[in-house]
This record gives C-alpha cells, structure tokens and sequence, in this order.
C-alpha cells in the first residue's frame, strides 16, 4: 500500500516537470522552526513521492531515439534536461514539506551539478548541519565498470554502499547495471539522501583517512592512508589505497581536430590537382570543471583546516 500511495501521489504532480518555466534562483532560508527528516511517516505525501518516484520517472524518461544517435553531443542537452528536472521536482518538494530532508540533499546535488554556486553552498550547509549527507550514484572503476555504487558524503566520512543493497534485483543491459524501476522507493530514497539507516555500508572512509583528492576530467581520485576493501553487485572485489569515482551527473563533449594527413603524398597521386588531405580524429573530452567544483564543494564543508591535499591532472582526454 505504501508504494501504490506514493505511486498515487507521484503521478499527480510528475506532469508539471513536462512544462519548463522561466526559474529565477533565489536564495532560500529554513524556516527555524523546521526539523529536517528522512522519516517518510512525518513527511507530507506528495513531497515525498516528489523526491522518491517522480525523480525516479524524471531518471528513467526517455530522452532520446535513434536518429539522435546522429547529433553530435546532443547528449549534453539530454543530460542537462534531467538535471533540471531534478532540481524542479526536489524544489517542490521543498516547498510542500520544508522538513523533508531528500529535498534538500538532492538540491545540494544538483545545484552543484548545475554550478549554481550560491544555492549549492547554501543547500550543502543546510544538509550537513542537520546531520544529514549528499548523495550521488557512482561506478568505481578500479572495482566494477559495469555496476553501481551509492557515495554519501556527511561532516565525517565517506560511505561507499552497492546499489543492490537498496534493490529487489538488478537488470542488466549487456552486462550493464540499470536503474530500478519507480516502484524501488528505497533505492531512491538512498539516493536522495537518505539510506536505510538498517543497511550497513561495503566501506565507510572517515575524511581523516583521506590524504589527498585528485579532480581530473572524468573521475575523481580519493588517495587514502589505509586501503579500504570494496565489493560490487557483480562479486568483484579489491582492496584499494586510492578510490577512482565518477560521480554521476554531468558528461564529457566530443570534439574534432582535423591536421594535415602525415601519410599523404600528392606526387604519387593518379588524379589530376590532387591537393594534400585531411586527417579528421575525435577526442572526448571530460567534464574538468565539474570535477573540480565537488572536490572544492567537498573539502569547504569537511575539512575547513585545509589538511588534505589538492591535486589536478591536466585537461584533456585522460582521465
């Protein structure tokens, strides 16, 4: 009944992220009198089902056909399309239900993911002062790229969970994790903030633990005093001294550089003015900027003494 309620409830206010409107960011202040709450009796219904199964239909919504296939980059648009769906549906909920934790936890998220500087600032101090954490889905390469992880971050550790610790079972696609349906609230309730608090962690790594981050284009590196051992829904497991995350939410550009072809040689060419040709080769080119504002966002709130290291690998291709 739980489910079919909030299922209910969802599908009453999901429409709205349908029609985009013009959105000023302003800023927000908590009501003093608002204790903030993962417990989905005390939150009001629809603000709920906004941050658990609406986020869940925003997620999975198609985006995209075969002939997009076609446009370049037309992934960027796509991406950004979810992110703001995203934040639409957890201000809503905010503003139904002040008290709903997930709402703010998936708005410090996605403010960030957004570089809505100030708003982001704001929503991550709000979540953490509140003995709350921000959540992002994760692969850890290094462990498993073909399934997922859960990556909470609070005032004093980093929690690494597996995604089917929060789900019935796990549909792959070749091999490829994918998302659970709308009806796994707990899954999203995980992600928006507020994991099972019944549901232990694979690996919990307190911040004093991490001696450096490293932001490069697509990943971020966690470099640690002590290996941690993590183990994936596809029973990989390694015992790691540096973490390598991509945290989920923005996505690289593919771009062309076209130079002379090195092995063109007009004087052995049979055709008439035959002019020297072209070599064309793509190059992705990973989302820098957005690796740098979460490490920077991460280490303002956690480690306000500047204790760990800061590091960055040069933009381009690399990871």
């Amino acid at each position: 009944m739980r489910i079919v309620a909030h299922v209910l409830a969802s599908l009453a206010v999901t429409f709205i992220c349908f029609f985009p409107v013009a959105h000023r960011v302003t800023a927000y202040e908590l009501p003093r009198t608002t204790t903030l709450t993962c417990d989905w009796h005390a939150i009001d219904p629809e603000s709920y089902a906004l941050t658990t199964t609406s986020e869940a239909v925003n997620l999975l919504s198609p985006r995209y056909d075969f002939w997009n296939t076609f446009e370049i980059n037309s992934h960027i648009r796509d991406l950004r399309d979810l992110n703001l769906g995203a934040r639409d549906l957890a201000e809503r909920a905010r503003e139904r239900d002040p008290g709903n934790l997930m709402a703010h936890s998936i708005l410090a998220r996605q403010y960030l993911i957004l570089n809505w500087a100030r708003p982001a600032e704001d929503a991550w101090r709000t979540v953490l002062n509140n003995g709350g954490a921000v959540i992002w889905t994760a692969t850890l390469y290094d462990v498993d790229s073909k399934s997922y992880f859960l990556m909470a971050f609070d005032r004093h550790a980093v929690r690494i969970y597996r995604m089917g610790q929060f789900t019935r079972q796990i549909t792959r696609h070749l091999g490829r994790a994918e998302f659970p349906n709308p009806g796994e609230t707990t899954f999203y309730e995980a992600v928006a903030g507020c994991p099972d608090s019944t549901v232990s962690p694979v690996a919990t790594v307190p911040w004093q633990d991490v001696k450096e981050i490293k932001a490069g284009n697509w990943v971020l590196w966690f470099k640690l005093t002590r290996p941690v051992t993590i183990v994936s829904d596809g029973n990989e497991q390694q015992s790691l001294r540096e973490i390598k995350v991509n945290l989920h939410g923005e996505t690289g550009r593919l771009t062309f550089l076209a130079s002379p072809n090195p092995g063109d040689n007009p004087k052995r060419s049979t055709k008439k003015n035959h002019g020297p040709s072209t070599a064309v080769r793509g190059l992705a080119l990973g989302p820098y900027d957005y690796q740098h504002r979460v490490r920077d966002m991460l280490v303002r709130f956690v480690d306000p003494a500047g204790r760990i290291k800061l590091s960055s690998s040069d933009r381009g291709a690399g990871w």
